[in-house]
């Protein structure tokens, strides 16, 4: 069974990179020596926040060593607080940042954090949550979890709290993974700071562009985040050279689909003119390409308009709407 199972994988995984060799020349993943090369340098000003305690590799950033987590606290009086990057911030009665899941879904309300992921992310319960100053009380509901549990939702978003968050108004879960994101008061994503304007950065497209006042025109994903490449990647032959803990610091961007883009350059310079491609990558992940360059984000960019992954390591940089380096 073990050959046959193993035969049947080789056939498939050759087919995926056939098909995507026809695009952009992919061969096969790079040595082991090359792995995380420029990844573990930092800028502007990256620290503990968005940093993850783990790849989010399907459980979006939990730590599958992470220690069994105590019973949930229960929320009590949520509240609304300014954070000075972040804007308005929705805490439980500690003044624990709530945050929500972008896996999970709103309509309906469904949680998709379980296992190791909710040992990081402990479910908030709905038990005794109320309405403080600022909150509509109608946003607040709950859904039932996989184990029966009931957990509290704002605007139809479960809501979490982080492990790493320990004292009052910190945010260290924004951004981690490319999918967790502090709730502001209606269930839309805190950010932007000062009135929280960035709360909207969810109604962008997939991938688009904005001008940004030292880069120019660079390309930013749904959340408003900045994209970047890393130029240890080969478009053609396309292969990567981040993985294992590489892309703790630098999440990959999912698949994006050509309608759900505004400015970006959809055709490309590759041998077949087809850049804008999804990547194979050889640990299972399906990455979006532009020109067939692999992109990601920075896990160190805590806010939309944030460029700290720009020139980390002399090796990683934004990009604009073709997918070219900006290296300003």
């Amino acid at each position: 069974m073990k050959t046959s199972w193993r035969s049947a994988s080789l056939v498939a995984s050759a087919a995926a990179v056939l098909a995507l060799t026809t695009a952009c020349g992919q061969e096969a993943a790079p040595s082991a020596s090359s792995q995380n090369v420029g990844a573990t340098a930092a800028a502007g000003g990256y620290g503990s926040a968005g940093t993850g305690i783990g790849s989010g590799l399907g459980n979006g950033g939990a730590s599958p060593s992470a220690s069994a987590a105590a019973p949930a606290a229960s929320a009590g009086k949520l509240a609304v607080v300014t954070n000075p990057e972040l804007g308005k911030v929705l805490t439980d009665s500690g003044g624990l940042t709530l945050y929500r899941f972008d896996t999970d879904t709103a309509e309906p309300p469904k949680s998709s954090c379980d296992g190791d992921c909710a040992t990081t992310w402990p479910p908030v319960p709905a038990d005794d949550a109320t309405a403080g100053d600022g909150i509509d009380k109608s946003l607040l509901g709950e859904v039932t979890r996989s184990d029966g549990s009931k957990q509290l939702t704002i605007g139809g978003w479960p809501a979490y709290r982080y492990v790493k968050d320990v004292n009052a108004g910190d945010v260290n879960g924004q951004g981690v993974g490319g999918k967790w994101y502090a709730l502001a008061a209606d269930g839309k994503k805190a950010g932007g700071g000062g009135g929280g304007g960035g709360a909207e950065a969810a109604d962008l497209p997939g991938l688009s562009t904005r001008q940004d006042p030292n880069l120019g025109e660079i390309v930013v994903d749904k959340n408003g985040h900045t994209v970047y490449r890393f130029m240890k990647d080969s478009p053609w032959p396309m292969k990567t050279a981040c993985t294992g803990e590489c892309l703790e610091k630098w999440p990959v961007i999912a698949p994006v689909d050509a309608d759900d883009t505004k400015g970006i350059n959809l055709k490309g310079s590759g041998p077949t003119g087809q850049g804008y491609v999804v990547f194979d990558r050889p640990d299972g992940l399906k990455q979006q390409t532009i020109d067939c360059v692999p992109i990601y984000t920075f896990a160190g960019d805590k806010k939309p308009g944030d460029t700290n992954g720009q020139g980390v390591g002399g090796t990683w940089y934004a990009i604009t709407p073709d997918g070219k380096p900006i290296k300003k």
